[in-house]
Parts: structure tokens; C-alpha cells; sequence
């Protein structure tokens, strides 16, 4: 199942690409569309669009998954029902796909719900109660967005359809286009994990690690941005960005912060996704959705490898995913440690890696742009928390001595782990050149002044060091965390998200439900409804049973008093 699964992702993805190029060229677009039924003057229509944005990003999306699931063949090998892991894996992708190519609200909310239900499932793969907690707290978080679409729908009967890119023409003086524009707004922030509701993207790494190769680099959490992508027309025109950007900006800080207080590998990974994610939004919200689509491309290819060289390591170490317990790696694995390595290096945006050419012309934008000093500061701060986490991430696993238990025996020539890594090293190291020439055929000529221009490459270097001075600290009573432990703690959870969250998603409702419930239906409205009125007739019965029973005349009285009526009756 999962070679037969690889092949047919791997030669989907290379066709499907090449006919994207060839849309590219050519500015070509295709339209399909059918009707299922009409509804009220209303057609409910399944329709597709094939352009060089969806054909593009659907082909890097089947490449990632076709890696992804081969790689799955051995680090999945003790897995029981490994077919129905791959099942679960291909649902998401047909989900994923399906959102893509769809300009139509209906489907769109087809392949969006498909997203949230098989991420529960996969969630919650591994059956305890940590990731029972993290499937819920994934799943209703996502409901919001879910239930943002359903009324975004319910709002667009008035226009007659529900492909929104009909309506562009319209969006300059209509109410019900503004209220779906902020309806979709909440729904992205919902899926890409934007403040508040950050606090289930990292809960959401209780999934295997292929899962979070798959769903944190081209999948589950960049839906949000697509679906802004396409409604970018409408963020302009109702000057919904200002919003936006602050919070992607806090986001982005937010992430690269937190990742920097963290121990668990796949935790400072899924930071550094949900600090991408608020680098696209808030660059998104200025206007520039080519570059936006550009990072969400190059930051797929280098994050899927990121997460399979992780994958690796914790296979090895088993199922270990304590930092602390790492070190001098390098020396046992070295192939991973290369490869991780690259990874680390491209998401920093060292140059000439897939992640400089989005990065930095994303920087130098911001540079560009008319933005106030906070938006510059936090931009610049949050590229060089993303290099100090990085080179801390560095510091632990690769160098100094190795501080893992004696029993663990590495092996780092596995072909099925090694092949899905090599195979993703190629497109990390040269991806990002060739999307630039791709997206951007015509180069940005930014000119800027030099302390600008080389401000980007001195952040990523400062930041480096100061994630290696950090991380280099003696057992003292100096220690930075004990000194200010009421940062660090506010700092390393997220700003008290995931405790908030849980309490507003799932407490508080419940809590309210159960109130509710024992108040009205175990209450007043057990004893006026159903209940009551039951015990009600029951006492009647037999009080007239009794009556009757112990007393002959009421009898005669009974039947004396109907005569007389019918008597009366019958002579009237």
C-alpha cells in the first residue's frame, strides 16, 4: 500500500507540475463547472479551478505526501493496521487537494471540514489521554472556522451562487460581502493557528511525526492562507489588513520566543511553523499575496524535511524527544544531522537556501513598505528569534557530549527514512531559486539604503549568536530563568494560551451545559414537563381508582349524573 501510494502521489505531483509551469507561461486558466441542483433560484454547483497557484501548490502538496508516506514504510514498520494509517493519510490529502481547487464555498467547506475530521483522527492516532486532550482541543478549535464558512455560505444566498470569485465586481459597496470577507478572516485564523487560537497547533503533535511533516508543511495549517490568498481582492478593498498584520506580527513573536524556552523537539519545530504562519499572514495583509504564496511554497519543502530529519532522531532515540538528551548526534548520524541541518539553515534564511529568496525579499519589502516602527521592530526581532532557536536547537542535539542512555543503538542507514529525506535536501537546497525565477519571472528591483539591505543577514547572525550564548549556560545561581521565572514562564506557554483555551473551548461550555441541564432538565423543567406530568396523571388515577373502589354510590352517582345528561341531550 505504501509504495503503490508513492508512486501514484510522485508521478500525480510531476505531471500535475509541469501543466502548472505551462499555466504559468502562458497565464492559462481552466474553469469547470457542473450543476448538482437548484435550489430557490440558487444552482448548488461543483466547481474546480485549475490555475498555475492551484496546480502548483497541489503538486507540492502530493511531492511532500508521496515522501511522506514512503517514509512512513519503516518509521511506521511496528504499527499493526498500516493500512489503515495510509487510508487516514490519503483522506487528508484528497481534503487538502479538494480545498485547493475549489473557487466555490460549498466545496470549499467540503475539503475544509474533511481537514478538521481526519486531523481529529490522526490526532488522535496514538490512543491515550494526552492525545485524546490534543484531538479535542484541535478539533473545536477548528469548529470555529467551520461554522465561520457555514455562515459565510448562509450570507452569500443573497448574491444567487457561491463562487465567491464572481463577486469581486460587487465588493465595493456591499454589506454582505464585508461580513463574508470577516467571516473568512476568523475562519483562517482559526486553521492557521493566528492568536488566540495558536494553543492547538502545538498540541497537535501527539499525531506521528510523518503526520506532522505532512500537516505542518504543506497541508492542515497553511489553509488558512490559501483560502486568504484567494480572498485577497476583498482584504484590500474593506482595509481589513491593519488587523491582520498585528496579529500575524504577534504571532510570529509569540512563536519565535516561545521556541526559544522549549525542550521538546517536535515542539520548537511546530513554534517555528506557527511563527511562518504569522510571517505569511501579516505579509499577506500588506498586499503582496505572490510573495505570501511564495514563503508558503519554499517554507513547505524545507519544514517537511525538517520534521522527517526530527522523525529520524526520535526513531533512533526511542521515542525520545527531550533536546537535553541529545547531543554530538553527529556522530552517529550524520546523514540526519546534514540534513537537519540544511533544514535549520534554510528556515533561518542563510542565503541561498529555499528559505532565503522568499525571506529576504519579504524583509526587504517590509523595509519598503509604509509600516510604523513596532510592525519593523517585531518583524526584524521575530527573523532573529527564528535563527536563536535554531542555533539552540543546534547547540543541544549536535554538539558537546552525548547524553542519551547507553541502550540506544543508532542506525542511520535505513533506506526508506533516507530516501524521503534526500529526495526533500534537493528541493530545500535549490527550491527556492527556481520558484523565484518561476513566480517572479521579472525580478523586484528594491533599492535600499545599506544598513538596510544588509539588516536581514545581520539579524539572522545576531540571533544565532545570541541563541548559542543562551543556550551555553553553567548551573549557577545567575541562571537567566530562575532570575526572571515570571517571563520565562509567561514566554515558554504561549502567553497562558493553552491554559485559556482549553478553559474557553471546552470548560466553560461545558461547565455551562452541565449547569444548564441540571437546573432545566434535571429541575423545574423536569417537574412541568414530561416528569411531572407523568407523576401528575399517575396520582390522579389512582386517587380516582381508590375512590372508586372503596365507595358503592359514587358508582350510582356517576352513572345517575350521565343519564340525567344524556336525558338532556335527547330532549333538547
Amino acid at each position: 500500500m505504501c509504495s503503490l501510494s508513492f508512486f501514484s502521489l510522485f508521478l500525480s505531483s510531476t505531471f500535475v507540475f509541469i501543466v502548472g509551469i505551462y499555466y504559468l507561461m502562458f497565464d492559462y486558466s481552466v474553469f469547470v463547472e457542473w450543476e448538482l441542483f437548484s435550489l430557490n433560484g440558487s444552482m448548488v454547483v461543483m466547481t474546480f479551478i485549475f490555475d498555475w497557484m492551484s496546480l502548483i501548490f497541489m503538486s507540492f502538496v502530493m511531492y511532500i505526501s508521496s515522501l511522506v508516506i514512503y517514509y512512513s514504510e519503516d518509521y511506521m514498520s511496528g504499527e499493526m493496521n498500516m493500512n489503515r494509517f495510509i487510508m487516514i493519510v490519503l483522506m487528508f490529502i484528497l481534503s487538502m487537494g479538494l480545498l485547493i481547487i475549489s473557487p466555490n464555498l460549498i466545496s470549499i467547506l467540503l475539503g475544509w471540514d474533511g481537514l478538521g475530521l481526519v486531523s481529529y483522527c490522526l490526532v488522535i492516532y496514538y490512543q491515550n489521554v494526552k492525545s485524546y486532550s490534543a484531538g479535542m482541543l484541535t478539533a473545536l478549535s477548528n469548529r470555529i472556522g467551520d461554522v465561520a464558512i457555514l455562515i459565510s455560505i448562509a450570507w452569500m444566498l443573497n448574491f444567487g451562487g457561491w463562487n465567491y470569485i464572481y463577486y469581486y465586481d460587487f465588493i465595493c459597496d456591499s454589506f454582505e460581502m464585508k461580513v463574508i470577507t470577516m467571516l473568512i478572516i476568523l475562519a483562517a485564523m482559526t486553521k492557521s493557528a493566528q492568536i488566540p487560537f495558536s494553543s492547538w497547533l502545538p498540541a497537535a503533535m501527539a499525531a506521528p511525526t510523518p503526520v506532522s511533516a505532512l500537516v505542518h508543511s504543506s497541508t492542515l495549517v497553511t489553509a488558512g492562507v490559501y483560502l486568504l490568498i484567494r480572498f485577497s481582492p476583498m482584504l484590500v478593498v474593506y482595509n481589513c489588513g491593519w488587523f491582520l498584520l498585528l496579529i500575524g506580527c504577534m504571532t510570529m513573536f509569540m512563536a519565535g520566543f516561545g521556541a526559544n524556552f522549549e525542550f521538546d523537539l517536535k515542539s520548537i519545530i511546530a513554534l517555528s511553523t506557527l511563527s511562518q504562519l504569522g510571517l505569511m499572514m501579516s505579509i499577506l495583509s500588506m498586499g503582496y499575496l505572490n510573495l505570501a504564496f511564495f514563503h508558503l511554497l519554499s517554507h513547505a519543502l524545507f519544514k517537511a524535511l525538517l520534521f522527517m530529519c526530527a522523525g529520524s532522531m526520535i526513531h533512533n532515540l526511542k521515542d525520545s524527544q527531550d533536546i537535553r538528551f541529545m547531543g554530538s548526534i553527529v556522530n552517529f548520524m550524520p546523514l540526519t544531522s546534514v540534513c537537519l541541518n540544511v533544514s535549520s539553515l534554510s528556515l533561518c534564511g542563510i542565503p541561498f537556501l529555499a528559505g532565503f529568496y522568499s525571506k529576504d525579499l519579504i524583509l526587504e519589502m517590509v523595509c519598503l513598505s509604509w509600516i510604523n516602527c513596532l510592525v519593523f521592530l517585531l518583524y526584524f526581532i521575530s527573523t532573529g528569534l527564528t535563527a536563536s532557536y535554531s542555533f539552540r536547537l543546534f547547540y543541544y542535539s549536535m554538539s558537546g557530549d552525548n547524553n542519551f542512555y547507553s541502550s540506544f543503538s543508532f542506525n542511520d542507514s535505513s533506506y526508506f527514512i533516507s530516501f524521503g529525506m534526500l529526495f526533500l535536501l534537493f528541493v530545500a537546497v535549490f527550491g527556492g531559486s527556481l520558484l523565484s525565477w518561476l513566480i517572479f519571472p521579472i525580478p523586484y528591483m528594491i533599492v535600499l539604503p545599506y544598513y538596510l539591505s544588509f539588516l536581514t543577514i545581520f539579524t539572522v547572525v545576531l540571533g544565532a549568536y545570541l541563541g548559542y550564548y543562551f543556550s551555553n549556560t553553567n548551573f549557577s545561581y545567575d541562571l537567566f530563568s530562575l532570575n526572571f521565572l515570571s517571563l520565562v514562564s509567561f514566554s515558554g506557554s504561549m502567553w497562558f494560551m493553552p491554559y485559556l483555551s482549553p478553559g474557553f473551548v471546552s470548560y466553560l461550555p461545558l461547565s455551562m451545559g452541565y449547569y444548564s441541564s441540571k437546573s432545566f432538565d434535571y429541575g423545574w423543567g423536569e417537574l412541568f414537563s414530561g416528569q411531572g406530568l407523568y407523576s401528575l396523571f399517575i396520582y390522579l388515577i389512582n386517587y380516582i381508582q381508590n375512590l372508586y373502589d372503596s365507595n358503592f354510590k359514587i358508582y350510582l352517582l356517576t352513572f345517575i349524573f350521565w343519564m340525567f345528561i344524556l336525558l338532556m341531550l335527547f330532549f333538547l
